[in-house]
């Protein structure tokens, strides 16, 4: 699936952002595909979903296995041959559908399809939103990233300490700082397209799907923990 975009210096700056950005979206859509194939896959498979269940070894190697695929993407994409790039973000999104299998178990297959045709219409409008305008979102970036590490030690505290209305201000101020995040990384990447090296695009366009796809996937769960209905 992989081609090397390079985008010459010599281009318009409309086609170099259009250019990078159709790779951007095209592999987060490939992500997402490869993350809902897998997630289904797992779910339909009493045996697969018992042993990662039972399995607490497993589980935590799945989530440590997760979050080097992110560090090495992000962290050494200068470095990343793009086939290499690609590689590592598809065993990601993979790992991510095994981990995601138990939210196909845990709600409703109606909350589900629900809330992921809710996701998409509010990523797409964010994502528009971001590349299209015009004020800089750049400020928003440390307000965010200081709304995410609160949600994301909230969600600590959350694993020791179960209590429906800390899982509900959770929820909620996680779908507003993903949604925030969205709309400032479509702007990111914009501005990305027209300072990305000569000869290393595929990287970086995989690195910035990266960032989209878990905009969206984080979105997609926190909007189903907000609103979606759990089986009986």
């Amino acid at each position: 699936m992989y081609r090397d975009d390079s985008i010459p210096a010599a281009y318009p700056a409309a086609d170099r952002v259009n250019t990078f950005l159709r790779g951007v979206y095209g592999w987060m859509g490939a992500g997402l595909a490869a993350t809902a194939a897998t997630a289904w896959i797992v779910a339909g498979s009493p045996s697969l979903v018992y042993a990662v269940a039972t399995n607490r070894l497993l589980f935590w190697a799945l989530v440590i296995a997760q979050l080097g695929l992110v560090f090495a993407l992000s962290a050494r994409v200068q470095r990343l041959a793009p086939g290499t790039a690609s590689l590592l973000f598809m065993v990601y999104s993979i790992l991510t559908g095994v981990t995601i299998s138990f939210v196909l178990i845990a709600f409703t297959g109606e909350s589900v399809a629900t809330t992921f045709l809710v996701t998409a219409g509010m990523f797409a409008s964010l994502a528009i939103y971001g590349t299209a305008t015009r004020r800089d979102l750049s400020g928003l970036g440390s307000f965010l990233f200081m709304g995410l590490i609160g949600v994301v030690l909230a969600s600590i505290v959350g694993i020791f300490w179960h209590s429906d209305a800390l899982q509900f201000v959770i929820s909620f101020i996680g779908v507003i700082v993903f949604t925030g995040l969205t709309a400032y990384d479509a702007q990111r990447l914009r501005a990305m397209a027209l300072s990305v090296p000569e000869g290393n695009v595929g990287s970086y366009q995989v690195v910035g799907a990266l960032a989209l796809y878990l905009d969206f996937i984080n979105l997609f769960l926190f909007l189903l923990r907000f609103v979606g209905n759990r089986r009986d």
